[in-house]
């Protein structure tokens, strides 16, 4: 896997799956929405510890820089 997300993309990312986890872990919602919201902060977490985003490679997105050659 190559990555494709970039420095501030993956922080980006990180900051929101933590948030959305706190929602759901201390209660601020519920339901189904709790499963949506955990899931994606899931999602979210791993793609930014990781730096790969399959949905990216699909679109043909990078937040990666480029290296010079």
């Amino acid at each position: 896997m190559k990555q494709n997300v970039g420095t501030v993309d993956r922080v980006v990312r990180i900051v929101i799956a933590l948030a959305l986890g706190v929602l759901v872990l201390t209660g601020q919602v519920s339901g189904v929405l709790a499963i949506i919201l955990g899931v994606a902060a899931v999602v979210l977490l791993a793609t930014g510890v990781i730096g790969f985003c399959g949905l990216y490679t699909v679109l043909g997105i990078s937040t990666c820089p480029r290296k010079a050659q």
